[in-house]
């Protein structure tokens, strides 16, 4: 059977806004030919300057097409999502063209299987451990004649005063000179100071991410002195990267059945990135799973649509308060989540934030399931989520009309991200449909 899809959940799968237009153009059945849908696949002939013929694997609903298009999923693909999902596709057998493509990516499956199960192959070239170790240590040093020179440049802003912050020119000198230095996740965050000074600065914000800044400075120059898992908080706050087998050596696992509570999608260069958060529906634990892919025809590696929910076991990033994760292994399809969800109340929230905050400093938000809240409206600038002891949070941007209507004034569920001040909107669980909400600016 088909897990039932929303046409919301089918249009976030496009690759950008023109193709899921285009996408929701074709969903009519006169603009298709062989329409069908089996226990393994739905499928159809769309004609365009070619007869393109176009199917969909169920158990993960990744969809193929035969049209020369560079975007993935294209049009076509989209479109018989769109019918897939709006259940006007006809049961019939499975033609021989969509057989022989599910049995080409079964068998691709097992031959990824058993070479991930495999040991080295024999006669493979040796790493050389040697010229591995002389690398790191030339980024090493390199990386720390950047944290100096940074050092420096925040001990002068100290002796003469943010007044000559007023510019963002020489935030951004320093950003370059850090990307040079090799400690790019550094360089973001100096960048993301210089975009506040390009706007109205706030001083105490200013203060606050200088001050994050310095701390992760102070915390390189005695990185042999801390635990193992705070050391891998600083090593990624400055941008140091962590192989995949170090992250599978020390990283946390942990099995579920993990529901896709909120994707974001950030296409703006051209490297794509989907930032996705998991809710373990037994543990209550959250994930968030980072995705690139280079260009429109990129494809993300894990297929994650939000409302969805499947088994699977995943290895978090070493941290003193893990978040980030990926996908080990999945056991089962993909199926829908319709059920709650575990939640916190606002309370707990906050105490969980400072918790974290106290094993991670450098921990700048923490996401949760917010259980029985209202939205209230106080005026055009400020809305709250307010749960039945009394307790308020203020909301950050978000799509709060819609937030208002889902809700008619009754409690709902509200996932979201807080970083203390105020909670980003991402997703909102109604009688079991989850809705997203956009989240706004980071």
């Amino acid at each position: 059977m088909a897990p039932p899809l929303t046409s919301e959940q089918a249009l976030a799968l496009a690759p950008d806004s023109s193709v899921a237009a285009s996408g929701q153009k074709l969903a009519r059945e006169r603009e298709w030919k062989l329409l069908g849908l089996g226990e393994r696949a739905a499928w159809g002939e769309c004609q365009g300057s070619a007869l393109y013929q176009v199917r969909i694997d169920l158990s993960d609903l990744t969809p193929s097409c035969t049209c020369p298009s560079r975007k993935i999923p294209c049009k076509h693909c989209i479109g018989l999502l769109l019918l897939l999902a709006a259940e006007r596709l006809p049961q019939a057998a499975t033609p021989a063209w969509v057989e022989e493509w599910l049995t080409k990516r079964s068998a691709a499956a097992e031959r990824k299987a058993a070479k991930k199960a495999a040991p080295a192959a024999e006669g493979a070239a040796p790493v050389d451990t040697k010229a591995r170790a002389k690398r790191a240590s030339e980024r090493q040093e390199r990386m720390a004649r950047g944290m100096d020179a940074l050092g420096l440049w925040m001990e002068d802003l100290v002796r003469g005063g943010l007044a000559r912050l007023d510019t963002a020119a020489s935030v951004h000198e320093q950003a370059a000179r850090l990307v040079d230095a090799e400690s790019p996740g550094l360089a973001a965050q100096l960048r993301l100071l210089a975009g506040e000074l390009e706007g109205r600065p706030e001083p105490r914000r200013l203060v606050e991410r200088l001050g994050r800044i310095a701390l992760v400075v102070e915390a390189w120059r005695k990185l042999e002195q801390l635990p193992e898992p705070l050391a891998a908080d600083v090593q990624a706050r400055v941008g140091a990267p962590l192989r995949d087998e170090d992250v599978l050596a020390r990283g946390e696992r942990l099995q579920d059945t993990w529901a896709v509570v909120s994707q974001e999608l950030d296409d703006s260069t051209h490297v794509r990135e989907q930032r996705t958060w998991l809710l373990g529906t037994t543990h209550g634990r959250t994930a968030r799973v980072l995705q690139f892919a280079v260009g429109a025809s990129g494809q993300f590696s894990e297929k994650l649509i939000p409302g969805t929910a499947f088994d699977a076991e995943l290895v978090y990033w070493p941290s003193a308060a893990p978040q980030r994760a990926k996908v080990l292994e999945r056991r089962g399809d993909l199926r829908p989540w319709t059920g709650a969800l575990p939640s916190l109340s606002l309370d707990t929230l906050q105490r969980r934030f400072a918790e974290e905050l106290a094993r991670q400093p450098f921990q700048e938000r923490v996401a949760a399931m917010l259980g029985g809240v209202v939205p209230v409206l106080e005026n055009e600038e400020r809305m709250w989520l307010r749960d039945a002891t009394g307790s308020a949070l203020r909301l950050g941007p978000c799509d709060r009309w819609k937030l208002l209507a889902l809700s008619g004034g009754h409690p709902v569920d509200v996932f979201g991200e807080w970083d203390g001040e105020r909670l980003r909107p991402l997703s909102v669980l109604v009688d079991g449909t989850l809705y997203s909400l956009g989240g706004g600016a980071r």
